[in-house]
Formats: structure tokens, sequence, C-alpha cells
């Protein structure tokens, strides 16, 4: 079984969690409430030591409740304290009996003006079963939150955020921190959850592993320990042909920078030998800004033949464009059986029908390549990128990466990882080229489709992190990322 502090669970998946810990001696539904305040309570006063006036956001469900927990343990503490209501009461229990200790604590309900005052608020509004856009008292709640400039600690998931999809439907609460009670639900993990969730941490509860372990996981999330044991040393005497042999494909007339990006991205991950076929007014560029690559000028898909036989991976689509020459190009590449990695002008040749898939695949589309090989919208598949992933991997037989915010690989058999690294800067030019030579190295080292792709993304996604820590995130180049790959390759 994965780890339960690495698995990602669907919330009916946690409700029968929470069902089987409450069976259990010492574990009844207010015991819970009570340990998720007081953790919360924690974090609170680890967090923000200095706070002496908090607000309390309470919805009228066991969410609330588990505010009106923290809500008294700040007054017994002797901070300020005030209470926000939004909806009824909490009326059943075990919320009512938290709504009991704390008028027992001498607690009051204030208004929405009361945010200006906080140093630190609560969003304890909707819980995890909450799945549309806040409406009413809850969105003029929610918002007032959001304009208050206080940080925010979300109890169990940011209100407005589906905790199944990482969607925000409407309005979302954008905390500072967010603390998930007993198991990590995968919709704080991709999508508007990069956003709106700040700082995740996980408290446990105090349930037991054993309660876990007829609970299916809906996916796991990646982590840089991982590497160890994907990437070892390398052996004394190894060589080049060792290391694997990557052909990128690409470069039509005014993009020969993609198939250049790619190329380097795969010599700095560990790959034996990098050729690229282009177009031949690139292999000049090539050649001097990357002379351990091998560089040939195609002009016809006959000529590739000799290439194509050498490689063990190919990396086709960066800058490929969709010509005759490109489509030509696609067509070879397609036919060989060698494996592949796809991206770019290769997913939009796919997804028209122009070339068909023949050996292993790895597709890597971001959310608009990913809604035309799927046949729908952007919204669709932001809607929920989970679902989406795994359509690609079946529909398309293949390994699929949903890159974005959080982004997702599947295997041919629906298992889904996720990356929780990465950062905003990554969003330029280039870096899906990278990506695909990322990926492509990994595979040609001997890892398989669904092992390279995970692999790839996660050394992708720390090399992206190491490059903004050296010079921040604003004007982030993926020649920055590339000359970050060697250090994570190497852990």
């Amino acid at each position: 079984m994965i780890g339960i502090e690495l698995g990602l669970y669907r919330v009916d998946a946690v409700r029968r969690i929470e069902a089987q810990a409450m069976a259990l001696p010492g574990h009844d539904d207010w015991a819970l409430m009570q340990r998720a305040g007081a953790a919360a309570f924690a974090l609170l006063r680890t967090r923000w030591p200095s706070a002496r006036r908090i607000a309390v956001v309470c919805g009228s469900g066991n969410n609330g409740g588990d505010g009106y927990v923290v809500a008294a343990l700040a007054r017994a503490a002797g901070l300020d304290v005030d209470l926000i209501q939004v909806g009824a009461i909490p009326t059943r229990a075990p919320a009512a009996q938290a709504v009991v200790q704390l008028c027992g604590a001498g607690g009051h309900v204030a208004d929405l003006a009361a945010l200006r005052q906080a140093d630190v608020i609560v969003d304890a509004i909707f819980g995890i079963g909450f799945d549309r856009a806040p409406e009413g008292e809850a969105c003029e709640a929610i918002e007032a939150m959001n304009r208050a400039g206080k940080p925010v600690l979300a109890l169990d998931v940011p209100s407005g955020l589906n905790a199944d999809s990482g969607h925000t439907p409407g309005i979302c609460v954008r905390a500072a921190a967010t603390l998930a009670f007993i198991a990590w639900k995968r919709g704080l993990w991709t999508g508007a959850a990069a956003e709106v969730c700040g700082e995740r941490q996980l408290a446990r509860l105090d349930v037991q592993d054993a309660v876990f372990v007829d609970i299916g996981i809906d996916a796991r999330l990646m982590t840089s320990a991982a590497l160890k044991s994907a990437l070892p040393p390398r052996a004394r005497d190894a060589h080049k042909g060792h290391a694997g042999h990557v052909l990128v494909m690409g470069g039509d007339v005014g993009f020969g920078g993609a198939v250049m990006i790619a190329a380097a991205a795969a010599a700095r991950s560990g790959a034996g030998l990098v050729s690229v076929a282009t177009r031949t007014e690139h292999v000049p560029a090539l050649l001097s800004g990357r002379p351990e690559v091998m560089a040939r000028g195609v002009s016809a898909a006959n000529e590739l033949d000799s290439l194509i036989g050498r490689a063990d991976v190919i990396a086709l689509g960066p800058g490929l464009g969709q010509s005759s020459w490109s489509v030509a190009l696609a067509h070879h590449a397609c036919a060989s059986g060698k494996p592949l990695v796809l991206d770019a002008d290769a997913l939009n040749l796919l997804a028209t029908r122009r070339i068909e898939l023949s050996g292993e695949c790895v597709l890597t589309p971001h959310p608009g390549e990913a809604a035309r090989l799927l046949g729908c919208s952007v919204a669709d598949i932001e809607r929920d990128r989970y679902a989406a992933v795994r359509a690609l991997a079946e529909q398309y037989d293949a390994v699929a990466v949903l890159k974005g915010a959080g982004s997702l690989v599947s295997d041919v058999g629906g298992a889904v990882a996720v990356c929780p690294f990465g950062n905003p800067g990554m969003a330029s030019g280039g870096m899906g080229d990278a990506l695909t030579g990322v990926i492509a190295a990994m595979w040609a080292q001997g890892l398989d489709a669904a092992e390279a792709a995970r692999t790839g993304v996660l050394v992708h996604a720390l090399a992206g992190d190491r490059a903004a820590q050296h010079g921040g995130e604003r004007g982030l180049l993926a020649s920055d990322l590339v000359a970050e790959l060697r250090t994570v390759v190497n852990p």
C-alpha cells in the first residue's frame, strides 16, 4: 500500500474512512471534531505566533463545528475571537456540541466587519462535500474574506474549492494555508488548488493506518525522494550506449529553437546520445549551441531511416508544425514502432487523425491540446483534470501527462500520479519542449513508459523550482531550467 501521507482520496472514500474510524473506541465524531479543532489551532499558533485577534467564519455543517472548536480554544488561550456565522447556527451533533462549547467559553457572534480587525481569519464555511458555486450569504462572506487582506487558514479545504477535482465553479477562499483532516483529498493538489490552498498540511487526527487498508486511493503524490530509486548512481563501467539514444524530430521553418531546447534537455537529463532531425537551416545553430548533439537536416521522410534505426526513443513534436514536411516526418516516426514522446503539433496532428500511433507512446498535452485530443472544451478538461488524464490514457492506449498546475500522469491502467512541484515562472515558451526531452531521456535510460513520464515530470518541476530560487519566477526561461537538470538527475 502507498504511504497514507502520499495517497490522494476521493470525497466518498474519505467518508468511508471517517465512518470506519468513528466505529473505533475513542474515535467518535465529537472526538474527531475536537482533534481537528486542536490541530487547526496548533497550526495557527505556530504559523502566526504574534496573532492576538482571530476571526472564525463558520458554516452550518461539521466544517463549521471545527471552526467553533478553534474559536473556543482561542478564547481559552486568551485571544480575542470574533465568530462570524454564515447561514444557520449548527444544530446537529457534533457541530451543535461545538457551539455549546464556545458559548460556555463566552464566545459571541460578530459580523463581516470584524474581518478587517483580525490578525488571522479561519475559514470553516464549507467542507469537502460542497461541489457548487457559493451563493448568497456564503458568497458575500468569501468575498469579504478575500478583500480583508489578512492571512486565511482553511479547514480541510478552502470554501468554494471542489475537493474531488480541484475546480472552482465560482468564488473561492484564497487561503495562506490549508489544513486537511485525516486524509488528503485529491482536489487539493491540482488545478485551481495551487492558487487557493496556500501551504498544505495534513492532520491525521490519530486515525490508525488499519482504517485505510480497504479504502482504495485514487491517486498518489510524487516526492523528490522517488528520484533516488528511479535514478540510482551509474555503474563505474558504464558507457554512452547504456544510457540510451534519443532522437528529437521537429523544428519546421522558424521553429528551430524548440528542438534545440528539447535536445539540450534530453542531454542534460542523462541520455547517452541525442540526435536531432530538423530543417537543414537549423543545423548550424544546433551545432554551435550544443555541439554534443548530432544534428541532421532532412528534407524528406525517407532520409530518416538510419536515424530512426539507431534511436531508442523518439521525441516528436517540438517546433514540428503542420506542413506537408511535418506530416511526413510524423508519419515516419509513428510507423517505426519506436517508443514515442509526443508534444505540441504532434498532438495536434494526432487529434485531427492525420497520424496514428503504432507503438508505446507518452502524450504530453497542455489543457488546450488535451481538449482537442478528447473533442471537448478546455473548461471540460479543467472541470475534472483527473477524469481528463484518465480519458486520454484510455482513448489513446498511451501514458498521458496533463500539464498545468499540479501536472497529472496516468498510465494505461488509469493509475494517476500528481506532481506537487513547479511554479508560475514555468508558464513560458519552451518549457513543454524541455519536458519532452526530459521524459524521452528517462525512457531511453531504461525506465518504462509510465515511470519515465512520472520521473520526467518530477525532474522537470524540481529543476524549474531550482531555477526560480536562483533568480525569481518572472523572466524564468526554459534554458534556465535546462541548466538545473544535471543537478536534479543526480540525487
